[in-house]
C-alpha cells in the first residue's frame, strides 16, 4: 500500500488545482473531441453564482447576517443583498425590502469554490447518487440546489445555525449542452450514471382548471 499515490505532491500543493488540470489537461481533449480549430472555441466555465433566499430577512436581521458570513465562509467572497424591485402587500414585501444574498465567483476563487464543491460538498450531501444531467438550461449552463449549507467542511457543526438551502448556477461559454456536460464531466462533476443531456422538449402538464376553461369556449362556440 506505500506504493499508492492517490494525489501526486505536486498537483497537492497547486493553489489552484482544478484551473491548473483545465488548462493542461481537459483544454487538448476538448479540442480534439469537438474538432475545433481555435483554441479559444474551447467552452470554459464564466462565472459561478450562488445565491440564497431568507424569507425572514425583515423581521430577523441577525439572520441575515449569519446567513452572509457562513456564504462568505463558503465562497471566499462577501456576498451582497437582494431587494425586492417592487412592493407586493399580499406577501407583505416592501420595495428595497432585502429578500436574500447572492455572490459571484470569478477567477480563482471561482475555481478553489468549484474544486471543493465537487471534491467536497456533493459526496457529503445525505444519501447522494449523483448529480441530474437535466439540469441544463439549453444553452450550456447548469444549476444545481442543495438543501443545507452543512455539506460544506468549512461550516462547523457547533456553530451552525438554521439549514437554509442554496442554488449554485455555473455558467460556462459552450454553445450546446452536450459540450457542457463534457466539460464538467472532465473537470469532475459527479453525474449518474447512464445521464447526459436530453434534447427532448419537456410537455406541460395540464391541470384541471385548464380543462376546465376549454370546455367553456367549446361550449361558447357552439352557442353562436
Amino acid at each position: 500500500m506505500s506504493s499508492v499515490v492517490l494525489v501526486e505532491k505536486t498537483e497537492a500543493e497547486k493553489v489552484n488545482r482544478l484551473k491548473a488540470v483545465y488548462l493542461e489537461r481537459i483544454v487538448p481533449l476538448l479540442k480534439e473531441e469537438f474538432n475545433y480549430t481555435n483554441i479559444h472555441q474551447v467552452p470554459k466555465i464564466e462565472k459561478v453564482v450562488v445565491n440564497c433566499g431568507i424569507g425572514d430577512a425583515a423581521q430577523n436581521a441577525k439572520g441575515l447576517e449569519a446567513a452572509m458570513n457562513d456564504l462568505a465562509l463558503i465562497t471566499g467572497q462577501r456576498p451582497i443583498k437582494t431587494r425586492a424591485k417592487k412592493a407586493i402587500a399580499t406577501f407583505k414585501i416592501r420595495e428595497n425590502q432585502p429578500l436574500g444574498i447572492a455572490v459571484t465567483l470569478r477567477g480563482s476563487v471561482m475555481y478553489s469554490f468549484l474544486d471543493r464543491l465537487i471534491n467536497l460538498g456533493l459526496p457529503r450531501t445525505r444519501d447522494f447518487q449523483g448529480v441530474s444531467s437535466n439540469s441544463f438550461d439549453g444553452n450550456g449552463n447548469y444549476s444545481i440546489g442543495f438543501r443545507e449549507q452543512s455539506v460544506f467542511p468549512e461550516i462547523s457543526y457547533d456553530v451552525l445555525g438554521k439549514p437554509r438551502g442554496m442554488d449554485v448556477s455555473i455558467t460556462t461559454t459552450a454553445s450546446t449542452d452536450k459540450e457542457a456536460y463534457r466539460l464538467l464531466a472532465l473537470m469532475g462533476m459527479p453525474f449518474r450514471e447512464g445521464g447526459g443531456p436530453t434534447s427532448e422538449v419537456r410537455k406541460k402538464k395540464l391541470k384541471a382548471h385548464h380543462f376546465d376553461s376549454k370546455s367553456r369556449s367549446k361550449q361558447r362556440t357552439k352557442k353562436k
